[in-house]
C-alpha cells in the first residue's frame, strides 16, 4: 500500500481516534514534567508576545504623533520666563526728599503766580485758559474718534486718579480726626500723592536736559512709569506710594513723548558714550563702574515700563514710534536678559500682525538681537519667527498675499545671518515636513492628507523654497535641496487630479526656482505634460466660468473643471512654465534632447485641439523651440572640441547667454510680460 497523500494524512492526524489516544498520552507525561520546570517556556512566549505588542502599540503611537502633531510643535520653546510679571517696587524708584522739594517749588512758583494777580486780570486769565481748554478738549476729541482703544484707555486712566486722590484726601481726614501717626524715613522721603501738571514737567525735563539733575530724571522716570501703567495697582509699591499722579493728558503726552524720545541721549551722556557708535562689548565694561552701578536702576526702570505701554498701545503709528525708539536703546538690555526676552517675544507678535510699516521695524529689532547678542539668542529669533510664520499661514487669501510674502522673505533675510546653523534648523524641519508626506503616501488618511494639502503645510514649503534659492549660490546646500524636490514632487504625485492644478502648477514653479537659483537640472517635463493629459473638452467648455487666482487657491471646485477659464488656465501655465524651464537650458549643449519629447507631445495636442485660440498658442511655442534647437545643433557642429571636454561644455555659448538676443529668449520675455497682464486682469475681475 503506497503512502498516504498530503490531505489524508492531514485528516489522520485531526479525525483518527488511534491518533488522538496517543496525543492524550503524550500530553499527560509532558505535564508533569512541565511542572517540575516553574514556566520558562511559558515566560519566553510571554514575553515574545508583550515585545510584539509594544513593537504595534510604538507603531501606532509614532502614527498617532505625526497625524496629531501640528507644524510649530517642531521646537520646544519655553516662555515660562516672559510671562513672569515684576513687582512695582522694581519698576519704580525711590524719591528722596530732593525730588519733593523740586516738584514743591514749581508748585508753590504757580500758586504765587496765581495770587498776585488781581481779580479781573484773573478774570482774564481764566477766558484764555478755559478757550485753550476747550481747543484741547477737541483736538483729543478727535484722537478719541480715530482710535476707541486709545479713547478706553484715558478713560481707565481718568477713573484710577480720581480714585487715588479720593482715597488720598480720605486718609488726610482720617489723620486730622485721629492724630498724627509716626511715618518711616523712607515714607516721608517719599513724595505721596502729588499730581503733576504740565509746567512742572517742563521744568523737570529742561533741569535733566541742561542741568543733568539726577534727582529730576527719577522724577521723570517715575512720572513715565505710571503713565505707562494702564490699571490703579501701579501706583503702590512696599507699602507706600512713589509715583505721581498725572494731571491731564497733555502732561500724559508730554511726559510720553519726552522720555521716549531723550532718554536714551541722556543715559548715553550720564555714562560717557558716543552717540552713533555703541556696542554691547562697552556696557560689559561698564557694569562693575560707578556711573553704570548708580544709573542702572534708572535705565531698567525705563525699559520695563516702555515694554509694558507696548502691550497697552493699539495704535499702529504709536508703537511703530515706540519700537523705533527702543531699537536705539537695544544694546542696554544686554544686562537684563529677561527684558530682552520680552521684547523679542512683542517684536515677532507685532512683527507677524502689523501692518507693513510696524513690521517691518520690528523684524529690525529681532535681526538686531539675532546679529549682536550670540549665537543663543539666533536660536531663539530662528524657533519664534519660524512658529509666528507658520501660525499666521493658516489661512491665505489675495490681501493677504503681500504680507506672508513679506514675512517669508524677512525669514530669509534671518536665516541668512548665521547660513549654517540654519541649515541645520531647516533640515529638522524638512525632516519633518517629509515624515508626515510619507504618512500621507502610506495611509491615505482624510487628517494626513489633509494637513498636507494646506495652506501651513504649504507655506512651509515655500518658505525653505526661498531660502534654498536665495543662498544655493554661495553656499553648499546640495542636501537641502535634494531633500526639498523630493518632497515637492511627492506632493506633485500624491495630487495629481485636475482639481489641484494651483497645486501642481506651484510645485512646479518650485522647481524651476530651485533650478534657475541653483545651476542644477531638475525635470519638470513629466510634471507639465501631466497638466496638458487633462481632460479638455472641444469646446472648451459652454461657461466661461468664475476665473481663479492660483497663489490664493489649493483645490478647485468641481464645476470649475468645465469651464472655460479652466482651459485657458491648463493651456497659458504649461506653455508659461515649459517656457521657463527651457529659458535656463536653452544655451545648453544638450537642449535639442531635452526638448525632444516635449514637442512631439505639444504637437499631438496641437492636431487635436479645435479652439483657435489654443492652437496659436501651442503652435508659436513650437515654433520657437525649433528654432533654438536648429540655433543650439548649428552651433553644436561648428564647436571644436568633443562631448567628453566637460569644461567647454560649460562655457558653451557664454557670449549668446550674456547678451540674451536670441529668438527664444526674447520669446520668453514676452511670454512673461502677457502672464502678468492676464493674472492682472484675472484678478481685477475676481476682486471686483
Amino acid at each position: 500500500m503506497g503512502k498516504l497523500g498530503k490531505k489524508a494524512r492531514k485528516f489522520a492526524r485531526k479525525n483518527l481516534q488511534s491518533v488522538l489516544r496517543n496525543k492524550r498520552k503524550l500530553k499527560s507525561k509532558f505535564k508533569r514534567k512541565a511542572s517540575k520546570a516553574t514556566g520558562d517556556g511559558q515566560d519566553v512566549e510571554e514575553n515574545q508576545e508583550r515585545d510584539t505588542t509594544n513593537l504595534s502599540t510604538e507603531r501606532k503611537t509614532i502614527t498617532g504623533e505625526i497625524e496629531d502633531a501640528s507644524l510649530d510643535d517642531l521646537f520646544s520653546d519655553d516662555d515660562s520666563e516672559d510671562l513672569g510679571e515684576d513687582s512695582d517696587s522694581d519698576i519704580y524708584l525711590s524719591e528722596d526728599s530732593s525730588c519733593a522739594r523740586l516738584i514743591e517749588c514749581d508748585g508753590e512758583s504757580e500758586n504765587n503766580i496765581d495770587s498776585s494777580n488781581g481779580d479781573s486780570s484773573l478774570s482774564v486769565h481764566n477766558r484764555g485758559i478755559s478757550a485753550e481748554l476747550m481747543k484741547k478738549a477737541k483736538r483729543l476729541n478727535k484722537l478719541k474718534e480715530k482710535d476707541p482703544e486709545f479713547s478706553r484707555f484715558l478713560e481707565r486712566y481718568d477713573v484710577s486718579a480720581k480714585q487715588a486722590k479720593d482715597e488720598e484726601t480720605s486718609s488726610d481726614d482720617e489723620e486730622g480726626l485721629d492724630g498724627m501717626h509716626p511715618m518711616n524715613e523712607d515714607a516721608a522721603g517719599s513724595h505721596v500723592g502729588k499730581c503733576l501738571a504740565s509746567g512742572q514737567i517742563d521744568s523737570l525735563c529742561n533741569m535733566v536736559k541742561e542741568e543733568h539733575s539726577m534727582p529730576a530724571l527719577t522724577c521723570l522716570i517715575n512720572a513715565y512709569c505710571t503713565a505707562c501703567q494702564s490699571d490703579s495697582k501701579a501706583s503702590s509699591a512696599s507699602g507706600y506710594v512713589f509715583s505721581h499722579n498725572i494731571q491731564n493728558g497733555e502732561t500724559f503726552s508730554k511726559t510720553l513723548y519726552f522720555m521716549l524720545n531723550e532718554a536714551d541721549t541722556i543715559f548715553r551722556k550720564l555714562l560717557g558714550l558716543s552717540s552713533s557708535n555703541c556696542k554691547i562689548e562697552t556696557i560689559l565694561e561698564l557694569k562693575n563702574t560707578s556711573k553704570w552701578l548708580s544709573l542702572k536702576p534708572h535705565i531698567k526702570s525705563y525699559l520695563r515700563s516702555t515694554l509694558v505701554l507696548l502691550n497697552q498701545v493699539t495704535d499702529s503709528e504709536i508703537l511703530t514710534f515706540i519700537i523705533s525708539r527702543l531699537r536705539t536703546s537695544i544694546f542696554f538690555l544686554v544686562a537684563f536678559p529677561t527684558l530682552l526676552r520680552k521684547l523679542l517675544k512683542i517684536s515677532v507678535h507685532l512683527w507677524a500682525t502689523g501692518d507693513e510699516s510696524l513690521s517691518s521695524h520690528s523684524f529690525l529689532i529681532i535681526k538686531d538681537i539675532s546679529s549682536m547678542f550670540g549665537s543663543n539668542w539666533f536660536d531663539s529669533c530662528f524657533v519664534k519667527t519660524y512658529k509666528a510664520f507658520i501660525n499666521h499661514s493658516q489661512y491665505v487669501d489675495q490681501k493677504l498675499i503681500e504680507h506672508m510674502r513679506f514675512l517669508r522673505n524677512s525669514f530669509v533675510e534671518l536665516c541668512s545671518l548665521d547660513v549654517q546653523k540654519s541649515c541645520n534648523m531647516a533640515m529638522t524641519c524638512m525632516l519633518h515636513l517629509a515624515k508626515i508626506l510619507q504618512k500621507g503616501w502610506q495611509t491615505k488618511k482624510k487628517e494626513v492628507v489633509k494637513k498636507i494639502c494646506s495652506w501651513q503645510y504649504i507655506n512651509c514649503i515655500d518658505l525653505w523654497v526661498a531660502f534654498i534659492s536665495a543662498n544655493a549660490h554661495d553656499f553648499d546646500l546640495h542636501q537641502l535641496l535634494y531633500m526639498i524636490v523630493q518632497i515637492i514632487n511627492g506632493i506633485a504625485l500624491l495630487f495629481p487630479g485636475p482639481r489641484y492644478l494651483p497645486l501642481r502648477i506651484r510645485c512646479i514653479q518650485w522647481l524651476n526656482q530651485l533650478a534657475s537659483s541653483s545651476g542644477i537640472f531638475i525635470p519638470v517635463v513629466s510634471l507639465v505634460l501631466d497638466v496638458l493629459a487633462y481632460k479638455i473638452a472641444k469646446d472648451g467648455g459652454k461657461k466661461p466660468g468664475k476665473g481663479f487666482e492660483p497663489q490664493s487657491t489649493i483645490k478647485l471646485p468641481k464645476h470649475w473643471l468645465k469651464s472655460l477659464h479652466f482651459q485657458v488656465e491648463c493651456i497659458s501655465s504649461a506653455i508659461e512654465l515649459l517656457s521657463q524651464h527651457f529659458a535656463q537650458w536653452s544655451y545648453h549643449i544638450s537642449f535639442p534632447e531635452l526638448a525632444t519629447a516635449p514637442l512631439v507631445h505639444l504637437k499631438k495636442l496641437y492636431e487635436i485641439t479645435s479652439i483657435e485660440s489654443f492652437r496659436r498658442l501651442i503652435k508659436r511655442f513650437i515654433d520657437q523651440v525649433e528654432m533654438n534647437i536648429d540655433f543650439v545643433q548649428k552651433k553644436r557642429e561648428e564647436a571644436p572640441f568633443s562631448p567628453k571636454d566637460q569644461q567647454s561644455v560649460e562655457t558653451f555659448l557664454q557670449i549668446e547667454r550674456r547678451s540674451g538676443n536670441t529668438p527664444f529668449t526674447q520669446y520668453y520675455r514676452s511670454i512673461m510680460s502677457k502672464a502678468v497682464t492676464r493674472k492682472t486682469i484675472s484678478n481685477t475681475k475676481l476682486f471686483a
